[in-house]
């Protein structure tokens, strides 16, 4: 079975062409048409037809992973950050388009589907794939298969409040939610400069902070140990409600090759139970487990 995904995101519009065994047939991309939904449908459908002219005509089953969700009471797209594709019925459209069934998920989803079928959290019952960058949000995976919960919310872990928060988290950052002291406001790349200009001035990018840390400089490594309680209260929350076998780190500041020793040295600390099992790993295929997942919608 030829298995086609398609990361449909602000900035481009990636395919990805998958056998049976996931290994990668082909690969193509092209820039998001700006603003524009009828163009945006037409570059989906040239990709795909791309793809399979590449691979001899055979015709492929299609997945779709984009920021956002389908509403379950419209059925419209909603949240996206390709905002000309709110408000739109982008499945029935695109299957118009293509003239085949098409699947559609949030782009974390397809992260954690992709590291549970072949990737770092292969195998697991349960898994949380956590995407860390500009935002912050979640897919959950159980048992095979995707969880989108019945308001089609499952894994908005950043838009819930920072566990715990110390007196001078409260009430935290304003988020674009409208809400303040989300966990996106802590956790995202720029809430860790947030973090760091607040308490010495500098504006950094989170890369730089990390490797003044390792150079020894002693106000990027206390923003370092800040962050690293944040992010262990906040996933100690995701462990104490769902119990994950594994939890995959995603996003830029999947990165930060520390996180991976010093968050489960902390989360215990705030975990309802004796001894925590739960394994935090980084992904195995990167920025590419979005389009790989949305091409493993298809089973």
């Amino acid at each position: 079975m030829l298995r086609l995904g398609v990361d449909l995101g602000g900035t481009k519009i990636e395919i990805i062409a998958l056998d049976d065994g996931g290994n990668e047939l082909a690969r193509f991309r092209e820039a998001t048409p700006r603003g524009d939904y009828r163009s945006t449908l037409e570059a989906v459908a040239r990709l795909v037809s791309k793809v399979e002219a590449e691979l001899g005509g055979e015709r492929g089953s299609v997945g779709i992973g984009t920021p956002g969700a389908v509403s379950r009471a419209t059925g419209l797209l909603r949240n996206s950050n390709s905002v000309c594709l709110n408000g739109k019925p982008i499945a029935r459209d695109l299957e118009a388009v293509l003239g085949r069934p098409v699947r559609i998920a949030n782009d974390a989803n397809c992260f954690a589907l992709s590291e549970y079928r072949d990737g770092a959290a292969r195998g697991a019952r349960v898994v949380f794939g956590a995407i860390v960058g500009t935002g912050t949000g979640a897919g959950i995976v159980v048992g095979g298969e995707v969880l989108e919960g019945v308001n089609a919310i499952a894994g908005e872990w950043g838009h819930n409040p920072l566990p715990w928060p110390k007196d001078d988290e409260r009430p935290g950052p304003r988020c674009y939610c409208g809400r303040y002291g989300c966990i996106e406001t802590f956790l995202s790349g720029p809430g860790m400069a947030a973090l760091h200009a607040l308490s010495t001035g500098d504006r950094l990018p989170p890369e730089e902070i990390v490797a003044r840390a390792d150079e020894g400089d002693p106000s990027c490594e206390h923003t370092l140990l800040r962050y690293e309680d944040r992010m262990a209260r906040s996933l100690a929350h995701v462990i104490n409600i769902l119990d994950p076998d594994v939890i995959v780190l995603g996003g830029g500041m999947s990165n930060i090759r520390r996180l991976y020793r010093n968050v489960p040295r902390l989360w215990g600390a705030y975990v309802f139970s004796d001894r925590v099992d739960t394994r935090l790993v980084p992904p195995r295929f990167g920025d590419s487990s979005g389009v790989r997942g949305a091409a493993w919608l298809w089973g």
